[in-house]
């Protein structure tokens, strides 16, 4: 937008750049070019300083007080008004352009800010995937209770320098809950992300892994090497399966612990290291400590704050969210359609028992996306595992035929309004009639299940009974 009060100066300008393939609005005026940005956004604006009414110069600051998303500004100021200009930039334009002007400036300064832009939209964009895969990590996604206390431990415990212990089956997203502790924290996200796989090493190489080594410390040691403690100094340490640290490290980690210093191999001085240590298990170290295989005071080390992970088994209820987001994400991977799940596939994934946790559901999806030709995800997509033992008298998409499927109207609401009816209704039986146990399951508010079952005609079986004060199992 080209914001001047000379309309031989807007034709000049518009010239210059309309040739270039730039699409140009015009403003006479402040008040004219606030009337235009109301209907349409601008990237860029060309402001001259001196214009009837308010100045450009009031005008940018307006622009900058009333919207973060500001366009970028260009201020065009009368030859010997650098001072002008310098005072411009301070309020928070991009640039400036002093009258008169060649038109090779003029295309210089706004082929320049074109790219600024680019560079804005590009970073904005990167900006919002990594906080969309943040919050759409497996690990974190659900609204069952276990994870609320999952993600309550990690409000807690991110902000401070505790040493914390991820507990949980291989697969339930124990490095994930470590990037998100060390992420959330102000102080330690500045710094580096170092994770170590303890079960991944040898045993006569993790010492040198973590603690690094001088050259000549032993065969093959050839130059001096910085362990995994050096590169995460001001940041956070990940020990991944610490249970399987051999003894002899065990005892030289708890001495580095206690005294935030560590010794390379072959050294005679010690190095101060300024780390956060999360590890995690998916072992019972308490046993493991009774069997002598790992040493207790390490132990109560570690275990400053304990974060549970459940196994996806034992919240079922989250299977459905995690499988949607996996399913767009996958579909965003593999540049493929983004399918729906059928009623026949999320009754598989909700029945099968998980035993790779979120990593295999995720694992799973990946494949159905790549798999399925259908508008829907069909059970057919699925692994063997989890559609074996199919019971006879299942529908062609895998559908039971008491189960959700229902039959077809060609009335969308009263299919919908059907659907809804026996949805609630098996959720209800799951739950043995506990409203707000299901009122969990479906994400919703008590009151509005209550409603829903009003509206469903489903009020006299349950809600009767509930506002009652008894339980439907016993009714």
């Amino acid at each position: 937008m080209i914001v001047d009060d000379e309309e031989a100066a807007r034709y000049g300008m518009r010239r210059a750049l309309t040739t270039l393939g730039y699409n140009i609005t015009e403003a006479g005026s402040a008040e004219a070019a606030r009337a235009l940005l109301k209907q349409n956004e601008a990237d860029l604006l060309l402001l001259d300083v001196n214009l009837p009414g308010l100045s450009g110069l009031d005008f940018l600051r307006e622009l900058k007080n009333a919207n973060g998303n500001a366009p970028l500004v260009i201020i065009v100021t009368a030859h010997g008004s650098e001072r002008m200009a310098v005072e411009a930039v301070k309020a928070g334009a991009h640039d400036y352009l002093s009258k008169p002007f060649e038109v090779d400036d003029l295309r210089l300064v706004v082929k320049n800010a074109a790219e600024t832009l680019q560079l804005r939209r590009e970073n904005y964009s990167l900006r919002r995937r990594i906080e969309v895969e943040r919050s759409q990590r497996g690990a974190l996604i659900g609204n069952s209770q276990a994870m609320q206390r999952v993600r309550s431990m990690i409000d807690k415990v991110a902000e401070t320098d505790a040493t914390v212990l991820v507990r949980g089956e291989s697969g339930t997203g124990k490095e994930l809950v470590a990037r998100e502790l060390h992420e959330r924290n102000n102080v330690r996200r500045n710094g580096s992300f170092v994770a170590v796989n303890c079960a991944a090493l040898p045993s006569e190489l993790i010492e040198s892994e973590l603690f690094g080594h001088e050259k000549g410390a032993f065969t093959g040691a050839a130059a001096r090497r910085e362990g995994k403690f050096e590169q995460a100094d001001g940041g956070t340490l990940f020990l991944d399966e610490i249970g399987d640290m051999s003894a002899n490290v065990q005892a030289k980690l708890l001495r580095a612990l206690e005294e935030r210093r560590i010794e390379r191999l072959g050294a005679n001085e010690t190095i101060p290291v300024d780390v956060r240590i999360i590890s995690a298990t998916h072992r019972p170290l308490e046993q493991e400590i009774t069997n002598g295989n790992f040493r207790a005071d390490l132990f109560y080390r570690l275990r400053v704050v304990t974060v549970d992970i459940p196994p996806l088994r034992e919240r079922r209820e989250d299977i459905p969210m995690l499988a949607e987001t996996f399913v767009r994400l996958a579909a965003e991977r593999y540049d493929l359609p983004e399918r729906g799940l059928s009623q026949g596939t999320l009754k598989r994934l909700l029945e099968y028992n998980w035993p790779g946790n979120v990593r295999e559901l995720k694992n799973t999806i990946d494949r159905a996306v790549i798999m399925a030709e259908g508008d829907e995800i069909a059970p057919r997509d699925l692994p063997d595992e989890i559609t074996a033992g199919l019971p006879l008298g299942t529908t062609e998409d895998g559908d039971d035929n008491d189960g959700l499927r229902v039959p077809f109207t060609a009335d969308f609401r009263e299919d919908r309004r059907e659907f809804e009816r026996r949805y609630i209704t098996r959720c209800l039986e799951h739950t043995h009639g506990n409203v707000t146990r299901a009122a969990e399951i479906l994400d919703m508010h008590r009151q509005s299940l209550q409603h829903k079952l009003r509206q469903l005609g489903l009020g006299r079986r349950y809600v009767s009974v509930i506002e009652n004060g008894q339980d439907i199992s016993d009714s």
